[in-house]
């Protein structure tokens, strides 16, 4: 198959004239080499209904307003360097992308010797392919750990939760979650919880009453947002998490080291002993709800599924109502938790245990939090007189 492949050659339905001396690449030429015959097919099928959206209605869905052939030339030309960078990680084709792997293309660029131009329109085209895999194929979309200004500025992390208000989240998660409602249960479903609420309360099984149900608070949500708290989990590693994990006796997480081509070693992370706590409480309640039944998923939502960035956003948010915490002119996505253990880990301790904790592979990537926080300038403005 002759490549470059531009969408002109390609049977699509648009009504916007494109000119031959702007071709917008399905396939560029430097992808030659790179895939067979058969994933070169695979591949421009799915990278036509991509450009081809961008055209007709990228820019703004709702109003099908697309965006200008030459803003999708570049687009095209950009993500397919994404593409590229992401199959050589891997060692192997795959297409679409996964947010992992725009996550580990941003930590890549951050380093990378370009300028913080170019850097702001690659990411601004990832930001393009992922708002087409969330309007066409209903996924999440994807959230960056960290922004690059196109105007020449430097990347820092964004918003993050200050000291007091991860005590305060920590406290309100204390108070998530209840037990199913007795009354729903079948009567098989009830004794195996009457069994868990005699344990909770110390009390012999036969001793248990409708009433104790309402003594005893669930341990899902306590333990999904203190584990967060302590590990500053990307959205999708709340998603990936398995009870395979949880190391509750010794305090730690063990998380496969996915970046590797082989899976090889772990990222051993600590947890608070509260938090192994909270852990080693749900992975006993876990047992009796029929959704985890053929899954080793460590948290899914009430509607079986893995978490997202979007489910995650929603719990934060109402969180943070309940804790009385303004979001209206802050971007608090669960990155907020991420960048405040970064943060105040990097402050406590040092990079070194900054980078450990929050799993990153190049130290650099771990800098953007050597930054004081501003509380901590203004008492040194105090104590400097």
């Amino acid at each position: 198959m002759d490549l470059p492949i531009t969408l002109s050659r390609c049977p699509v339905s648009i009504k916007i004239k494109l000119e031959p001396s702007r071709g917008i690449p399905v396939v560029p030429k430097t992808h030659e080499g790179e895939l067979t015959d058969k994933q070169i097919v695979d591949y421009k099928e799915q990278r036509t209904q991509f450009l081809s959206w961008l055209l007709k209605e990228g820019k703004a869905p709702e109003k099908a307003e697309g965006y200008s052939p030459y803003t999708v030339s570049n687009t095209a030309y950009r993500t397919a360097q994404f593409d590229r960078w992401m199959w050589d990680q891997k060692n192997r084709y795959h297409y679409p992308p996964e947010s992992d792997d725009a996550a580990a293309y941003m930590d890549w660029l951050a380093v990378a010797d370009k300028t913080q131009t170019d850097k702001g329109k690659k990411q601004e085209a990832l930001k393009r392919c992922s708002k087409w895999l969330h309007h066409e194929h209903g996924r999440d979309e994807w959230n960056f750990e960290y922004s690059f200004d196109g105007s020449g500025g430097n990347h820092q992390p964004q918003d993050f939760l200050t000291r007091e208000e991860r005590r305060v989240i920590r406290q309100v998660a204390l108070n998530e979650g209840s037990l199913p409602a007795y009354s729903t249960l079948t009567a098989e479903e009830r004794s195996g919880w009457k069994h868990y609420v005699a344990n909770v309360l110390g009390k012999d099984y036969t001793d248990v009453t409708e009433e104790d149900w309402d003594e005893v608070n669930g341990w899902e949500i306590t333990s999904l947002v203190w584990t967060s708290l302590d590990v500053g989990f990307r959205p999708a590693e709340v998603g990936n998490a398995t009870t395979e994990w949880v190391d509750a006796t010794n305090g730690v997480l063990r998380i496969p080291k996915a970046e590797s081509s082989k899976n090889e070693g772990n990222w051993t992370v600590s947890v608070t002993d509260r938090t192994a706590t909270a852990l080693s409480r749900w992975l006993e309640e876990r047992e009796l709800y029929d959704r985890y039944e053929e899954t080793d998923t460590l948290w899914l939502t009430s509607h079986g599924n893995p978490w997202g960035s979007k489910s995650l956003r929603r719990l934060l948010h109402r969180l943070c109502d309940y804790a009385g915490i303004e979001t209206a002119n802050r971007k608090m996505s669960w990155y907020t938790i991420r960048h405040s253990v970064g943060t105040y880990m990097t402050k406590e301790r040092d990079l070194a245990a900054a980078k450990a904790q929050l799993r990153h592979k190049n130290p650099v990537t771990t800098m953007k939090y050597d930054q004081v926080p501003v509380e901590d300038r203004r008492d040194a403005l105090d104590r400097m007189g």
